[in-house]
């Protein structure tokens, strides 16, 4: 293999993972909701931001937003974070990891709600 190999491309891989899953709760509303965000990099190496929400225990819905460069993907993650945050929304410390990893919504977690 070439030395070089790898060296000029910075999309090859994420500087660091990137992945959040927080809920947002309150019975007397009847609210239970869940936001995940992940930036994972595509086929063709660029970053990735998905995003998913919806009802605890859903599958939800999701959106994807592609970038050329991490930095803008990681602005966008942190401007959703502090947004979500300033809404009520908390990390849910009983979720797996596995379930973030796949994109899916705390399925082993019932809903306290339904």
């Amino acid at each position: 293999m070439d030395a070089k190999a790898g060296t000029g491309d910075s999309y090859a891989m994420l500087t660091q993972p990137y992945q959040l899953y927080i809920e947002r709760t309150d019975a007397t509303k009847n609210m239970a909701r869940f936001y995940a965000l992940a930036i994972e990099p595509t086929l063709f190496g660029t970053p990735c931001l998905t995003r998913r929400w919806g009802r605890i225990g859903t599958v939800g819905q999701a959106m994807v937003h592609h970038f050329d460069k991490e930095e803008d993907a990681v602005r966008l993650f942190l401007d959703l974070l502090r947004t979500k945050r300033a809404r009520g929304y908390r990390p849910n410390t009983r979720v797996r990891r596995e379930h973030m990893a796949r994109g899916l919504p705390a399925a082993s977690v019932p809903d306290p709600y339904r």
